[in-house]
């Protein structure tokens, strides 16, 4: 796997300046306002809502000892100056202290006319304290300090647990900032070393890499060479080998050995900074799910509100005073929609989080969302199904010779050249015994390249080479140049001059391994068909299909087909009632790409497709694909079950609160109300955290 799917991404993004810093690298990201969910409370800090419990606790458990009504119920007695004092004080601290970050999010929401949790939280509270000291001027008879107390404090605990799952998952962000080291060693133009923090590197500056040690910087290896661990950027879990013009990314490892790096991103021009405003902007956003939550969660706050009004009236007409404060507290408590605000976002959190674990990373919220209801996955050939470069697929020698023979002497023919073909022979060669030795090497332009093997001279080219020298191909080549040129493999002729030709090479781009289980994943998850789209011949692109496994009649093929015309076939499988997801890599998938129902980016692709696609594979291992559905199907069902239990957790407890059931012993305290609240809240916090589960 090579470095460059990383610098597309991360070049992709540059100019998106949100939360960082020229030279210092990633930073946190503040929040969206739209789409924040329980971000809106006053101080999202877990620590906050820790401290604040502990305490509150504290002095919560006084009061509540010091309550006649617990004392009756456990059959105890606590007299001594000044306990009637205990409540009213130590209470008055709990809801002004620690019911501070309430009061000010139900200010803020009031503010923003966007009632929601924390107003509800602020009313209850509010409600609860004025019951509590009207009671101690003798208004009511109730025992209400220890209610109010417990209210608070259990209120700090569900904020507190809804805090840190919603941190855990976000944690993402921190976990990419923190890949890249405090430091770095660069290096003077006399060749030393000195540390400097990694902010202040420059591009240009040349930094040292032991082994062990962090990339501090997208650069290019200028000494040495090292076995790379890319893992956290592309997913590869299997170190990957750079050597000297080799581009490299920060936060990567070299390790085993040392090595040098010329500097060429830094801050938000890395791919990491890149990687992590996707995530940032992936949690960010919402999607049909969200906007269905956010609906019912305002819902609810007028549901709320009018059930409170209805349970006042109501008790207070059957002459239950005491009762009626008991139960409006008590609805308001239960009608926190704290399971519901946290149901998508903890799920999308977590979801984006993982998924940039994996090298997917997600920028459009709704293309994670849609991948579930994919019918067609239409893939672009060439650096997706295929390598995107040319190997030797095939050698046929002439009789007398042997095919390791042609392979040697072609490759010492071709050492000396530069062309991507020559490349793939000598390449070839290495693993089989390495090339000839040869000297004198030529090129003939448009015909090929010659050169002198033992004093004899050999020549490698195309046709153009043998009508040049007036030669025919041997008998006993022709089956394997017809097949391979059936194929669309380019065929090379080895020739000893002036008149032998001893041999034939093929070259063809080939199939990448993976994309045989990128299908075959694909047709598991239930994925409808295949379609491959390109503009070689259709003998070529049939040829990768058969190759591929692709099912007649099932799968699809499209073939010739000029780069504007790519969107079309899009549009045109859309018209017949299929929602497509586009797989590509290049300038030209950029159209369709953004035309599709969901556009993937092959991470080796240029920035233009990776600027097009709402979900981006960081490696150009298209198995991602599959994990993209995957995990949009247990994103959308965790979503799901969480509305579901919120829902219906409220459905079921607003009439129990409100004291439909009085008449039959069935009634909710304030506290406990508050507790199974926050219990709801875990249950919607432990279910998302299956999604862990998900095989990326």
């Amino acid at each position: 796997m090579r470095v460059r799917p990383v610098r597309a991404i991360g070049s992709a993004f540059t100019g998106h300046r949100e939360g960082m810093d020229q030279q210092a690298g990633p930073a946190r990201h503040p929040g969206s306002d739209r789409h924040r969910g329980h971000d809106r409370h006053a101080g999202h800090d877990p620590e906050m809502f820790r401290r604040r419990f502990w305490l509150c606790l504290a002095l919560t458990l006084p009061v509540v000892a010091t309550s006649h009504m617990v004392m009756e119920w456990f059959g105890y007695s606590l007299e001594f100056p000044g306990r009637s004092l205990v409540g009213p004080v130590l209470g008055s601290v709990v809801f002004w202290w620690g019911g501070w970050p309430f009061l000010v999010g139900a200010v803020r929401e009031v503010r923003d006319r966007a009632p929601g949790m924390m107003l509800l939280i602020g009313m209850a509270i509010s409600v609860a304290y004025a019951a509590s000291l009207a009671t101690s001027l003798g208004a009511f008879e109730l025992d209400f300090w220890w209610e109010l107390a417990a209210l608070v404090t259990i209120m700090l605990l569900g904020h507190w647990q809804e805090m840190k799952a919603v941190g855990q998952a976000r944690g993402a962000l921190a976990a990419l900032a923190a890949l890249l080291p405090d430091d770095a060693e660069r290096v003077g133009p006399q060749g030393g070393t000195e540390r400097v923090p990694v902010s202040g590197l420059r591009v240009a500056d040349v930094v040292l890499v032991r082994p062990g040690g962090r990339v501090p910087a997208d650069g290019r290896i200028v000494d040495g060479a090292a076995e790379l661990d890319e893992s956290m950027v592309t997913g590869e879990s299997r170190p990957v080998s750079r050597a000297v013009g080799d581009r490299v990314v920060a936060g990567t490892v070299a390790t085993d050995s040392a090595i040098r790096v010329r500097v060429e991103a830094v801050g938000d021009q890395t791919t990491l900074a890149g990687i992590q405003r996707l995530v940032a902007q992936a949690q960010q956003s919402g999607g049909r799910a969200q906007a269905l939550a956010d609906r019912f969660a305002a819902w609810l706050f007028y549901v709320a509100t009018g059930t409170a009004v209805l349970t006042v009236v109501g008790w207070t007409a059957l002459g239950e005073r005491d009762q009626a404060v008991v139960r409006t507290v008590t609805v308001l408590v239960i009608a926190c929609p704290h399971a519901l605000g946290l149901a998508i976002p903890l799920v999308i959190a977590l979801s984006t989080a993982l998924a940039a674990r994996s090298g997917v990373l997600v920028r459009d919220r709704l293309a994670l969302e849609r991948m579930r209801t994919v019918d067609v996955v239409l893939f672009d050939k060439t650096g997706t199904l295929t390598r995107g470069e040319h190997a030797v697929v095939g050698v046929a020698a002439a009789p007398g010779t042997g095919e390791d023979e042609v392979l040697r002497l072609a490759a010492g023919v071709e050492a000396d050249s530069e062309h991507p073909l020559a490349r793939a022979i000598v390449a070839a060669a290495a693993e089989h015994g390495g090339p000839a030795p040869a000297a004198g090497f030529r090129s003939l332009p448009g015909r090929g390249v010659r050169a002198d093997i033992d004093g004899a001279p050999y020549a490698v080219g195309g046709p153009a080479l043998l009508r040049e020298q007036g030669l025919e191909l041997p008998g006993a080549l022709e089956p394997a140049a017809r097949r391979w040129a059936e194929r669309g493999a380019a065929v090379l002729h080895l020739v000893r001059l002036p008149d032998t030709v001893l041999g034939l090479l093929a070259l063809a781009d080939q199939v990448r391994p993976e994309a045989r289980e990128a299908i075959a994943e694909l047709r598991a998850e239930g994925v409808r068909s295949i379609a491959m789209i390109t503009g070689d011949a259709r003998t070529v692109a049939e040829a990768v299909a058969a190759d591929l496994g692709f099912r007649p009649g099932v799968d699809e093929v499209f073939a010739e087909v000029l780069p504007a015309d790519k969107d079309r076939k899009v549009t045109a499988l859309q018209r017949r009632g299929l929602r497509v997801a586009m797989v590509g890599d290049g300038v030209n998938d950029a159209p369709a790409l953004a035309r599709a129902d969901v556009g993937i980016a092959i991470g080796a692709g240029t920035d233009v497709a990776i600027e097009s696609a709402g979900v981006v594979l960081a490696s150009s291992d298209p198995r991602g694909v599959a994990g993209v559905v995957r995990l949009s199907r247990a994103a959308y069902r965790k979503m799901r079950q969480n509305l579901a239990w919120a829902a219906g957790y409220n459905v079921v407890a607003l009439p129990l609160a409100a004291g439909v059931l009085a008449f039959a012993g069935v009634a909710l305290s304030p506290a406990l109300a508050a507790a199974l609240m926050s219990a709801s809240t875990i249950v919607v916090a432990l279910n998302a955290q299956l999604l862990r589960r998900v095989r990326l």
